[in-house]
C-alpha cells in the first residue's frame, strides 16, 4: 500500500544539495534556462515537423455505439475539421476504465472548452459497452464525449486492442513495434482531419510514453524537488488511484490485468 509515509523520501535531501547565495543561485538558474529554452526550440520545431507528416485518407466506415445512437468516424467531429480520439483502455468484461487512463482523462476533461474554441474536438474510445461508459464516466464526473467501438476493427485497426491469438504469441504491434504487452488493452491518441469535401484523414498517433505531454501532473512534478519519485515503484504509475479512491487508496478492479505488472513500466516507456 502507497501511504503518505512510504512516499516520503528516505533520502536527505537537503544533505544533496549545496545551500548558496542568492546570487550563486541565480546564475545556477540562468545557466539552465538557456537548456530550457534550447529544449523550448526544439520542441517547437518538432511540433512543426509533427503537423508536416504525409496523411492518411480513412475509407473504411467505422461506427460507434454513443447515447445518441450509432456514429460515423465522421460524426464524432461534431462540426469540427479536427479529431482527437484518446484511446482509453477499458476492456469488455472489465468493471472499470484503467486508472491511468482515468489519470489522463482527468487533464483532458478541464481542456474542452479551449480546445472546442481551436476547431478541435475530443472524444474518448473504448471497447466496453457504452453502459459500464457510462456508469463510470457518471461516477468520475467527466464531461467528455466517451463511445464504444465494441464490434468494430477500429481499436484494433489502430493498434490499441490485441486479439487472444496475438496475446498468445507473446508480442503485439504496439507504438510502432513488436512488444511484449501484459494487457489486451493499450493507451494511446489519434488524430484526425476532415476536409471541406469530407474527406477523413488520419494524421497523427502516438502512445506510451508519447501520451506524457497530456499529464499537467507530471510536468508540476517535474518541477518540485523530489520530481516524479517512481523510482522505487514496482512500475512508473503505481502511485496512481482513481481521483475518487486517494483516500481509500484502492487501486483499480481486482481482476483486471493491467498496471499490476511491473513489466508494464517497461512497455510504457
Amino acid at each position: 500500500m502507497i501511504t503518505n509515509a512510504t512516499m516520503s523520501d528516505p533520502r536527505n535531501l537537503r544533505r544533496e544539495h549545496k545551500v548558496v547565495s542568492q546570487e550563486e543561485w541565480t546564475e545556477a538558474r540562468k545557466e539552465l534556462l538557456s537548456k530550457e529554452n534550447e529544449l523550448t526550440r526544439l520542441r517547437d520545431r518538432l511540433a512543426v515537423e509533427r503537423r508536416a507528416l504525409p496523411w492518411v485518407k480513412i475509407e473504411k466506415d467505422y461506427f460507434f455505439d454513443t447515447p445518441d445512437g450509432k456514429m460515423t468516424l465522421a460524426d464524432l467531429f461534431g462540426g469540427r475539421s479536427q479529431l482527437v480520439i484518446y484511446h482509453f483502455m477499458f476492456g469488455p468484461e472489465w468493471n472499470e476504465g484503467c486508472p491511468s487512463c482515468s489519470f489522463v482523462s482527468d487533464h483532458i476533461n478541464g481542456a474542452l472548452a479551449h480546445l472546442a474554441a481551436r476547431d478541435v474536438t475530443v472524444v474518448i474510445v473504448s471497447r466496453a459497452p457504452l453502459a459500464k461508459i457510462e456508469a463510470f464516466k457518471k461516477r468520475m464526473g467527466w464531461r467528455f464525449r466517451w463511445v464504444s467501438s465494441y464490434g468494430s476493427d477500429f481499436n484494433a485497426d489502430f493498434h490499441v486492442s490485441f486479439t487472444k491469438d496475438e496475446m498468445a504469441q507473446g508480442k503485439v504491434n504496439y507504438n510502432y513495434t513488436m512488444q511484449e504487452f501484459p494487457s489486451a488493452e493499450a493507451p494511446g491518441l489519434s488524430v484526425f482531419y476532415k476536409d471541406a469535401g469530407a474527406g477523413l484523414f488520419h494524421t497523427y498517433s502516438t502512445y506510451g510514453r508519447g501520451l506524457d505531454p497530456l499529464l499537467g501532473t507530471y510536468v508540476i512534478l517535474d518541477l518540485v524537488p523530489k520530481g516524479r519519485d517512481e523510482d522505487r515503484l514496482a512500475f512508473t504509475m503505481e502511485w496512481v488511484r482513481y481521483h475518487d479512491r486517494y483516500e481509500t487508496n484502492e487501486f483499480a478492479d481486482a481482476d483486471k490485468p493491467v498496471m499490476r505488472n511491473s513489466k508494464y513500466a517497461q512497455t510504457y516507456n
